[in-house]
């Protein structure tokens, strides 16, 4: 007979992993009957988001990371492909139905790509996104544990001053609608890609098979993401209405902010978390990282020993990751992914701004001593 009690150490036992199973259709069905079955869905897609960013180490800071210091570009084509998938069905979509569902679409301006720029720099300190902190936190990594409620300040805050910074001057939003403007993002999604091809080293043009595995689910659960909430897959709005609603239990005042004093705000941040959609989709991303981190290793993982300055740098990056990303309208996910994917031009100057500083964000990591 098969010994089972002989385990690896850490690793989660068969009724464990069942149980986990059993606890992430227990919340996803419980929320259905107290909220309606929207809402349960909208849990269950943020789940399958995770399940799929930690199980098929599909990313975007990691990649940009790769491309930079290896040329490396698999996981950038990867990202590429998925907004692809799903351009091909949203921007039509979108376009006969414009009255239920919305694009990511936002106006280029001076403090959007200096957002941009900031936010591709922050990204690199703590190597990870907006979906990629909410990833890297459910999973156990201490780094972005500490990122992430920093992260959500950040986002209130950038919010709270977001009319003056976009007073320094904007351009009218451009979308790209239609069947003109869905062969133009698909044109230059493939140039993107071509590119990256073209820099790669020699060898590493190979795309493993997982990863076009997950631009496949990730473009489905985005797209599905879109028909159930309305509007495509966003982060930073979630993180920052968290914050928003915690500084109104500590008594503060949000009049003077023109964003949080909107009657759609006001009544978010009277609501629960569990009716607004960004906020579901952000929870069941936490929680699908934790179902594959458990399931893998019982989450054995341990703190790393950084210096002090690395911990610091944390708490900054994070900060600045959620302020740059509302000035800048989203993150990889709401201004990269969801942006472009449904034919805004911001998405594309985003991508522009944010790579870019990624290189700052490499060196900037180096110095902080966050490399182990």
């Amino acid at each position: 007979m098969t010994d089972t009690s002989a385990q690896a150490p850490g690793q989660t036992r068969p009724f464990g992993r069942t149980i986990l199973i059993c606890l992430a259709i227990f919340a996803v069905l419980s929320l259905s009957a107290a909220a309606g079955l929207r809402y349960g869905l909208l849990l269950a897609i943020g789940i399958g988001f995770g399940l799929v960013l930690e199980g098929l180490r599909f990313g975007f800071a990691g990649p940009w990371r790769a491309m930079i210091l290896r040329r490396e570009p698999a996981g950038l084509i990867a990202q590429l492909v998925s907004i692809g998938l799903v351009a091909i069905i949203a921007i039509p979509l979108i376009n006969a139905n414009s009255t239920e569902l919305i694009g990511a679409h936002a106006p280029v301006g001076w403090a959007m790509i200096g957002g941009a720029f900031v936010f591709g720099a922050c990204m690199q300190i703590v190597l990870g996104c907006g979906s990629g902190t909410l990833v890297n936190a459910g999973s156990g990594n201490a780094v972005s544990a500490l990122a992430l409620p920093f992260f959500a300040v950040g986002s209130f805050a950038g919010a709270y001053h977001l009319l003056w910074w976009t007073n320094l001057g904007s351009a009218p939003v451009v979308a790209f609608g239609g069947t003109s403007g869905l062969i133009l993002t698909l044109v230059a999604l493939a140039a993107v890609a071509g590119i990256a091809l073209y820099l790669a080293a020699p060898g590493a043009r190979r795309i493993p098979r997982r990863l076009w595995f997950a631009a496949v689910l990730i473009a489905l659960l985005a797209l599905a993401n879109l028909v159930v909430s309305g509007q495509p897959w966003g982060v930073v709005y979630g993180l920052g209405l968290w914050a928003a609603k915690g500084a109104t239990v500590l008594g503060a005042d949000l009049s003077g902010s023109v964003f949080w004093s909107l009657p759609t705000n006001q009544t978010r941040i009277s609501q629960s978390v569990l009716t607004d959609v960004t906020s579901l989709t952000n929870i069941g991303i936490i929680g699908g990282a934790f179902l594959v981190a458990a399931w893998r290793s019982g989450l054995s993982a341990r703190l790393p020993s950084l210096p002090a300055r690395a911990w610091v740098g944390t708490i900054i990056a994070g900060l600045l990751l959620g302020y740059s990303s509302r000035l800048a309208f989203g993150c990889n996910v709401g201004a990269f992914f969801s942006g472009i994917s449904t034919g805004s031009l911001h998405g594309w100057v985003w991508f522009a701004a944010a790579f870019a500083g990624a290189f700052q964000g490499i060196r900037i990591r180096r110095a902080l001593g966050l490399e182990t």
